[in-house]
């Protein structure tokens, strides 16, 4: 039974921009079991010839994921990308000390350039600058982008490459500002070597993008004038900056807990505005835009990770197992990141197997489907085309870090091409349903061809080997047009997806 009501216009002109695909990009490390046991296993009864698990990647495919950033994450800091090159008896064991691993280089820049073609999805590459440096940094932009007749890219010639990888976006180090990071520095010390970096790795390749380091979190002591200071050096040079957050539920609070996607959008406000600080500063015309490139529920893992022992080769780390109400702050932070559409154009959902991550595997058995999975498969699948502004009225909540938070988390996406419009919702609340009515009015002879509903009556239901579908959404959704207006009655505490097409008459 409802008891509440919220409102929202949605008008084709009111458009936030257009969405850069990369938006629904993911993550893979080398940690846990992200790469060894997860992508690949070679011994695995589906694995193809290359080692890779067919199962994972049609579940990555499903996905339609545009993008995943490589190969780290703290791994990159302390990575020597030589390691992961040439013939495999050749290459060396290494203590990972990022994780405190032994890494057996198996798959390397070649392999996983491979294993993306067959996901179809693109590589975000990610250079070392915490052990090594500006050399190392274009060396690998030459070994990977460049033709032939150099020393680099007549080596990966000689790795059995022809062709060069042309990854076009590229990340320069990772979370620069944490004391665990191998090579921590200070935002002078960054801002300098990332400017140096960028500027010879686009001498090399003119073409390629790049994304500066921001904070590792907004909860750093350093974070705004880090910012400020690394967009200081490298304004000229960068196209990006990144962003990452991560969110827990450690006090069992479910109100506040799915209300902390308020935070994710504080935090984009505030670099956001940093960028436009350092462009007005310099009176520059050039934009710097966002690469939100690590963002997930991260905790459950916590306990488990600090009993493992050190030296082992890809021991089961981050493996979180999500429940419903992490399904729910998922969505809700999908929906923030499409509302700053204008300005986050890369985002990465870290990580993407087995490592807190939408997709798990058992070793020789099965891959499935954590609840994370639904709400990033319809964002990402649905979700293409421009954001639009939508006019939105909600009941709202407090809760113990947040006031005035929306029952109602929504957002619109029209794909003018397919004549489609999408509506994203998430209800908070939870134990009422929310009746929504929206005027499409503008949208003439729109009608619901489905509407997707991803609910449970227990947050804190999970799914598992054993049981794979627990939490899965169902298309029975009530959602019906009349005189312009959509009505319908959200479930409390749910994910919905509305699609809606224009009918030919």
């Amino acid at each position: 039974m409802s008891s509440s009501k919220a409102t929202m216009i949605l008008d084709k002109d009111f458009i936030i921009s257009s969405i850069d695909k990369r938006i629904y990009g993911s993550f893979i490390e080398h940690l846990g079991r992200a790469v060894y046991e997860g992508i690949y296993e070679p011994g695995h009864p589906l694995a193809d010839e290359q080692g890779f698990r067919k199962d994972v990647i049609e579940l990555v495919q499903e996905l339609n994921v545009p993008i995943v950033r490589y190969p780290g994450g703290n791994f990159v800091s302390g990575y020597n990308w030589e390691d992961g090159v040439g013939p495999l008896e050749n290459r060396p064991r290494r203590l990972e000390l990022a994780w405190r691993t032994i890494e057996t280089n198996e798959v390397g820049t070649n392999e996983f350039a491979d294993w993306a073609k067959k996901a179809n999805t693109e590589v975000n590459m990610a250079v070392n600058l915490g052990t090594r440096g500006i050399d190392a940094a274009r060396n690998l932009v030459e070994y990977c982008n460049h033709p032939s007749g150099s020393y680099w890219s007549d080596l990966r010639i000689s790795h059995g490459y022809k062709e060069p990888h042309k990854f076009k976006t590229w990340c320069l180090g990772n979370e620069m500002d944490g004391p665990w990071q191998i090579g921590h520095k200070t935002a002078e010390e960054y801002g300098r070597i990332a400017c140096e970096a960028a500027k010879v790795m686009k001498w090399v390749d003119p073409t390629i993008e790049l994304v500066a380091c921001g904070s590792s979190s907004r909860g750093m002591k350093t974070f705004a004038d880090w910012e400020a200071t690394v967009l200081d050096h490298t304004y000229d040079h960068v196209e990006y900056i990144s962003l990452h957050t991560y969110y827990g539920n450690k006090d069992n609070d479910t109100a506040n807990f799915v209300a902390r996607s308020l935070d994710m959008d504080a935090f984009i406000r505030s670099v956001t505005a940093i960028c436009d600080y350092v462009k007005a500063k310099k009176r520059s015309k050039k934009t710097i835009n966002l690469s939100f490139d690590e963002w997930n529920v991260w905790y459950h893992s916590h306990d488990a990770d600090r009993k493992l022992d050190p030296w082992q080769i890809a021991p089961p780390q981050l493996e979180d197992v999500y429940t419903f109400e992490d399904a729910i702050l998922v969505g809700c932070m999908l929906i923030t990141l499409l509302k700053h559409a204008d300005r986050v154009k890369i985002a990465c959902m870290a990580q993407l197997v087995n490592v807190i991550a939408p997709i798990m595997t058992q070793k020789g058995g099965e891959a499935w489907k954590q609840t994370i999975f639904y709400p990033y498969m319809h964002t990402s699948v649905y979700g293409r085309g421009v954001a639009l502004n939508p006019i939105v009225s909600s009941p709202k909540y407090d809760s113990k870090d947040f006031t005035d938070v929306p029952y109602l988390e929504s957002t619109a996406v029209y794909n003018e091409e397919k004549d489609e419009l999408v509506i994203f919702a998430v209800n908070r609340h939870l134990s009422e349903s929310l009746l929504l009515e929206c005027d499409i009015r503008n949208f003439k002879d729109y009608q619901v061809v489905e509407h997707i509903v991803l609910e449970d009556n227990d947050v804190k239901a999970r799914n598992t080997v054993t049981h794979t579908n627990r939490v899965a959404p169902h298309n029975r959704g009530n959602a019906q047009v009349k005189d312009g207006i959509i009505e319908s009655l959200l479930p409390k505490f749910s994910w919905n997806v509305i699609r809606l097409a224009k009918q030919q008459h």
